[in-house]
């Protein structure tokens, strides 16, 4: 079959798909977008075609049908038979990530510090396979300590001087020298200190000569980042079928990004608010869907994923990512009553007696509350029976 044929049959059942208006504009074009460049036959088009419209159909909702009490209940449900426990991170021993009911609270909740923050970071198509390579990168993200590479720190009275003895092996571990070190140190003081190697001994001469003084900088000093990234404690190297994958104890978005050898469209995190900062709010609402789906089915419960989508859209719709909670979606309903019933039930009622607040009972809880009809199925509408026979509805 000529392809000005195919061309002329498509071109006729996108125009009748129009007219009878069975896809939303939007969903039409990307259709017509993505089959246009394929070689396909009428029939396969065809195919196509009927099967983009059955899903689109089987995907949408009855008017008045309580999406938001099935999303809860789909989820809650299921959320009820969660173990309480922390699973060991993809099979590797080294690292923990929570797991299970408290972590979908960590979602749902958006904590701003999840308990075990972790990223997950696939290396470069080219690097992926190189055990070398992926050392190096993963040195270049561990955060490391002076502490964790010392071996003595000591404050000399007599020199007035603080005295930092590294420790070779742990140096030679790290990927890192003696100059590396003293350059940190040297760059974190800013002149407060003379700073001076010799050997494996790094020395620091304080401008002020007072023992608290010296006492604060030694603490001060434990602390200074050599190497790596911060928050990043500890990365595990694990080889998988696609190559070197590296998991963290720890996540910095931002500055793993940057690292040379890191692939940026295979790198995840568990951290929804650095999902946000960095990347935006439509990242974020894929994390949460994505986060969500892993935990359940992590316990082997299949939740229909719209449900989910449902939470995503309503903890992200306002162009920030909002917690299911009284300082979040709950708290920012419009029902003073609805608020109350939820959570601090004295405080929504007295603040709202005292502010004059008029309820518009458009709500679920709110209609509950007060023993009427709920605005949903049959409840969204009225129907007036006349004594002749006839029906009206308004």
């Amino acid at each position: 079959m000529s392809k000005s044929t195919v061309d002329k049959h498509m071109e006729k059942r996108f125009g009748k798909m129009k007219e009878e208006r069975r896809l939303p504009p939007r969903v039409l074009e990307e259709l017509q977008e993505k089959v246009k460049n394929l070689e396909l036959t009428k029939r396969e088009f065809d195919l196509i075609c009927d099967d983009v419209i059955e899903s689109y159909e089987r995907s949408l909702v009855e008017p008045g049908e309580a999406v938001g009490t099935v999303a809860a209940q789909s989820i809650g449900e299921p959320g009820t038979q969660m173990t309480l426990r922390t699973f060991h991170y993809a099979g590797v021993a080294e690292l923990s990530v929570t797991q299970g009911l408290p972590r979908l609270i960590e979602i749902v909740d958006a904590r701003n510090n999840p308990s075990t923050p972790t990223m997950e970071i696939h290396l470069d198509s080219k690097l992926a396979n190189e055990r070398s390579e992926a050392r190096e990168i993963a040195r270049n993200i561990e955060m490391v300590l002076v502490e964790s590479v010392a071996s003595n720190f000591s404050i000399d009275l007599i020199r007035q001087a603080i005295d930092v003895r590294l420790d070779p092996e742990l140096m030679a571990d790290k990927g890192l020298t003696v100059e590396e070190v003293t350059e940190s140190i040297r760059e974190k003081i800013k002149g407060k200190a003379d700073v001076q190697a010799e050997g494996n001994t790094v020395s620091l001469y304080p401008a002020s000569e007072e023992l608290t003084d010296l006492q604060r900088m030694n603490e001060k000093i434990r602390e200074i980042r050599v190497k790596g990234i911060d928050d990043v404690n500890h990365v595990v190297i694990r080889k998988e079928t696609d190559g070197y994958v590296l998991y963290t104890e720890g996540s910095n978005l931002q500055d793993a990004l940057e690292i040379e050898g890191v692939n940026p469209h295979r790198l995840f995190t568990n951290n929804l608010r650095e999902i946000y900062e960095v990347l935006g709010i439509e990242a974020t609402r894929n994390a949460i869907i994505q986060e969500a789906i892993n935990v359940l089915s992590e316990q082997g419960m299949d939740v229909d994923v719209r449900h989910i989508i449902l939470v995503a859209d309503m903890m992200t719709a306002d162009g920030a990512i909002r917690q299911i909670g009284r300082h979040g979606i709950s708290g920012s309903k419009n029902s003073a009553l609805a608020r109350a019933a939820f959570e601090v039930t004295i405080k929504h009622l007295l603040g709202a007696g005292i502010a004059g607040t008029r309820d518009p009972l458009r709500g679920i809880t709110e209609n509950v509350i007060l023993g009427q009809l709920i605005p949903l199925g049959t409840g969204s509408i009225d129907l007036l029976m006349s004594p002749q026979g006839r029906t009206k509805t308004k």
